[in-house]
C-alpha cells in the first residue's frame, strides 16, 4: 500500500489490520517520507525513481504477484507499474487519483509542500495537520492524533515533519500550468481496477472518474460521500470495499 506526496505507511494502519488475516501486507514509505532516508538531490525525487524502487522491493519480497493499494501518489506509481509488461500487479486500487490530474488540484498541494513550519508541541502539529488536511473528511479525535503523530519527529527546539521539504523542488518544477495527461499509461493497464473517489475530490474530477469506467481497465468506482482528496480508509464504510475488491481475486 503506498501513500500520498508527503505522507507515510502508517496511515494505511486500519486497513492494514483489515486485510492481514488473508494476506502479507506492506505499507512502504516512499524515500524522502516517513521512515525512509532523504535524497542527497533533491531533482531526484521523480516518478523514476520512486518506481523503480518498489520494482525493487516487490523482488526482495520473493513474490510473483501483488495487489496494489496506492493513494494519490501511491496511485499514480501502482499505474506505472500496472500498465507495464509482465506486470505483478494482478488487482489495482486506486484511491482517489487518475490519468488527468487538475492544475488547480497541483496548485493547492504546492502552497503548503515543504513550508510547514517547526511546531513547539504535537497539539501545534495536529492543528496544522487539520488544516491542511481538512479535505481528508470528517474525522474523529483519535484518527486525527494517529496521522500528526507519525507525520512528525522531535528536533531541536520542537517539533518538525517527517517528510524531506527538498521534495517541493522538483514538485515546483514539474508541476507547470496545465492538467497533467496520462491516458496512455491508463489505458495500459489490464488488471483489474477498483477507483476509490472522494466525491468532493479536487484532484480527481467526477467526469475523469467516469471515463476511467470506460476506458483501459474499465475500473469500477466507489465515490465516498463529504470528502475530497482523498479518503483516509481508516473507516469502516472505506475498507469493506477494498477488502471486498482484493478478495474477489483470490
Amino acid at each position: 500500500m503506498r501513500s500520498w506526496l508527503t505522507r507515510n505507511g502508517r496511515d494505511f494502519d486500519d486497513l492494514a489490520r483489515a486485510l492481514a488475516a488473508d494476506y502479507r501486507v506492506v505499507c512502504p514509505d516512499v524515500v524522502g517520507r516517513g521512515r525512509s532516508s532523504w535524497l542527497p538531490v533533491k531533482s531526484d525525487y521523480q516518478f523514476p525513481v520512486y518506481v523503480a524502487d518498489m520494482v525493487t522491493l516487490i523482488a526482495r519480497l520473493d513474490v510473483e504477484t501483488v495487489h496494489w493499494v496506492g493513494t494519490s501518489m501511491g496511485g499514480l506509481i501502482g499505474m506505472v507499474l500496472a500498465s507495464l509488461p509482465d506486470t505483478p500487479i494482478r488487482r489495482l486500487v486506486l484511491n482517489d487519483v487518475g490519468p488527468e490530474i487538475t492544475v488547480a488540484s497541483l496548485q493547492r498541494i504546492g502552497e503548503y509542500l515543504g513550508n510547514a513550519p517547526l511546531f513547539p508541541s504535537v497539539e501545534a502539529a495536529e492543528a496544522y495537520t487539520r488544516a491542511v488536511s481538512a479535505t481528508f473528511g470528517p474525522l474523529h479525535d483519535e484518527q486525527w492524533r494517529h496521522l500528526t503523530l507519525h507525520s512528525i519527529k522531535e528536533v531541536e527546539g520542537g517539533w518538525a515533519m517527517r517528510y524531506d521539504p527538498g521534495l517541493a523542488e522538483p514538485y515546483r518544477a514539474a508541476a507547470g500550468g496545465t492538467d497533467i495527461d496520462l491516458w496512455s499509461i491508463y489505458e495500459a493497464i489490464r488488471c483489474p481496477t477498483l477507483l476509490v473517489r472522494g466525491a468532493e475530490s479536487d484532484l480527481l474530477l467526477s467526469a475523469t472518474a467516469r471515463e476511467m469506467t470506460r476506458r483501459g481497465p474499465r475500473a469500477e468506482l466507489f465515490e465516498v460521500a463529504g470528502v475530497g482528496h482523498a479518503p483516509v480508509l481508516m473507516d469502516t464504510a472505506q475498507i469493506v470495499p477494498i477488502r471486498d475488491f482484493l478478495l474477489a481475486g483470490d
